[in-house]
């Protein structure tokens, strides 16, 4: 068979009277398949990264098992699969670095089986874009079913949810922390299998999911260890049955609408920094570029309006109980492109009009009366980043919105942890803490260090927020007023690599620029400081170092970019 014919093969093989379907079936049925069973059609994979190495994917064991009943009742048998699992605390150096190998595993498995859909299992943080980016570029229909978030901790009398380690981590460096609280901290503070159990990037892509068409409206909120979670299995294994039915290719769900609407709720729901990043990675999977100035108008035009953890008060429980995603979404409607499909086949108007939120009533405001009016996350511009950086405004100090201070420069991570308790430190609470050489290329793959912590000596202060500016990335689990994803970042000679201590930067969101104040002459003077990392000789190292792209570009490889979209921005 030609190598065209392998890629086309799907699971109508099964029901092939010769030679081929002959072989195909005598091996499912070693697994103990029925001859009843494989001749059944259709044949949907179930994409799984489920892996004791990521305890947030750890209960897809039971939500594949609910994705294969609901095929079966839906006439299909549903075939489980694995692909590696990336998580975002165990992946070293980051799990960016890995994302794009993830996407690679899925679209090659999907294109070399016999299969006809997949349901597409993800969780942790990078599990979810890399299996949409890998099954868009694949074409099979496609239907995703999330882990769901975590159950709440209880910590000294008190709900406790994960975001709360990042204040106990800068007490423990202060010594505000005992041995004894800090060892029963680490037991009680992730209480069960599921993703972070706050408006992370996990809860964030999630959210995306449904905005794009993937996942069933709703279902993002359902926790993990909660029955309802498997009933959304189910139904996702027979709605994908229906997918396989209508034809409906990934590719097609991918819409200058549909990223804008999944932009917007982003920035409504005050949404992880990391979801910019991975939609236009997605998007670039679908020949399309949403760009940087597509980004600021409508971040900037989206009210915040969802006063959910990490950026808030509510719970993620709060949430789904006033309406969960689609709630959010109602709320801004005007905004949105409402003739655009969900999941299963209503347009998201129809979803609205059955949508009965609280709005102005518990975490979701009126957006008469936004949280702020201009968004969860800020999309910058400037002589330090002339390709562009993200901000979360949402639990960001309203002060730092605008600000002007001197640099105190980190060169790399383990530069930053030599410096920033020292008392020495030449910092006030006006400074710019720069964080650089830990973006794509740098880091590799942007590790989440963006959130650098206050200086010991200002925390003792009562300092509790300053301005950081990086080229890394930040886990959606944080909040403050960090400036994350400067582009071009500093390991390939970007602005941030000419910075010295003492430079004043300045900041305004309200205008969406990021400036360094140094005299054009000056700067010319100067010699770039980029931290020194051998290029990767081999492997994956080498494939990601000569082809991964900038944040502004998704950070997706260069040949995986759809090969439309390459040639257009090549002339």
């Amino acid at each position: 068979m030609s190598q065209e014919h392998i890629h086309r093969l799907d699971g109508r093989i099964f029901g092939d009277p010769g030679a081929d379907g002959m072989v195909h079936r005598a091996f499912l049925r070693a697994e103990g398949y029925s001859a009843e069973q494989v001749r059944r059609h259709p044949i949907i994979g179930i994409c799984t990264s489920w892996s004791e190495l990521n305890p947030c994917n750890s209960g897809f064991r039971e939500l594949a098992a609910a994705v294969k009943r609901g095929v079966e009742a839906a006439g299909g048998l549903a075939l489980e699969f694995p692909t590696i699992s990336v998580s975002e605390p165990f992946s070293r150096p980051s799990s960016m670095y890995l994302r794009n190998l993830l996407a690679i595993d899925v679209e090659e498995t999907i294109l070399a089986s016999p299969i006809d859909g997949v349901v597409l299992l993800g969780g942790c943080d990078k599990t979810v874009p890399a299996v949409l980016m890998g099954a868009i570029s694949a074409g099979t229909p496609a239907v995703l079913v999330t882990g769901g978030p975590r159950p709440v901790a209880c910590w000294k009398g008190a709900p406790t949810t994960v975001e709360a380690q990042w204040d106990i981590i800068d007490r423990r460096r202060v010594g505000e922390i005992s041995d004894a609280d800090w060892a029963e901290f680490e037991g009680v503070i992730h209480a069960g299998p599921g993703t972070c159990n706050v408006m992370g990037t996990a809860t964030t892509m999630a959210a995306i999911g449904e905005l794009l068409g993937f996942a069933l409206p709703g279902s993002a909120l359902a926790p993990a260890a909660a029955p309802e979670r498997q009933s959304i299995a189910e139904a996702s294994g027979r709605l994908i049955v229906q997918v396989v039915s209508g034809g409906i290719a990934p590719r097609a769900r991918i819409t200058m609408a549909s990223l804008e609407n999944a932009v917007r709720v982003t920035c409504a729901l005050g949404g992880s920094t990391n979801a910019l990043i991975h939609l236009e990675a997605i998007a670039g999977r679908a020949g399309l570029r949403i760009g940087q100035e597509r980004l600021r108008e409508w971040s900037s035009s989206t009210p915040f309006i969802t006063d959910v953890k990490p950026n808030g008060r509510a719970l993620l429980s709060d949430l789904d109980a006033a309406g969960g995603v689609p709630a959010v979404a109602a709320g801004i409607r005007h905004l949105l492109h409402e003739q655009e499909l969900t999941a299963d086949g209503r347009s998201w108007g129809d979803v609205f009009d059955g949508v009965a939120p609280r709005i102005g009533d518990g975490p979701i405001a009126d957006p008469a009366e936004p949280l702020t009016p201009d968004g969860g996350i800020c999309v910058l511009r400037g002589s330090l980043a002339p390709n562009g950086a993200v901000m979360k405004l949402a639990g960001a100090a309203t002060g730092k919105r605008r600000h002007r201070g001197r640099a105190i420069v980190f060169d790399g991570v383990a530069d930053m942890w030599s410096k920033i308790d020292r008392e020495d430190l030449d910092v006030d609470a006006d400074s710019v803490l720069v964080l650089r050489g830990v973006g794509v290329q740098g880091g590799p793959g942007m590790p989440e260090v963006g959130h650098v912590p206050i200086p010991a000596k200002l925390v003792r202060l009562g300092v509790a927020d300053m301005l950081r500016v990086t080229d890394a990335r930040m886990s959606g689990t944080s909040s403050g007023s960090v400036v994350l994803h400067v582009s071009p970042e500093a390991a390939v000679g970007g602005p941030l690599a000419y910075v010295r201590d003492g430079d004043e930067i300045e900041l305004d969101t309200h205008a969406g620029r990021l400036d360094l104040l140094v005299p054009p002459g000056e700067l010319a003077a100067r010699r770039p400081v980029t931290v020194g990392i051998a290029p990767p000789r081999r492997g994956w190292g080498r494939l990601y170092a000569e082809h991964a792209l900038q944040p502004d570009e998704g950070c997706d490889f260069d040949f995986l970019v759809d090969e439309d979209l390459r040639e257009r921005e090549a002339r």
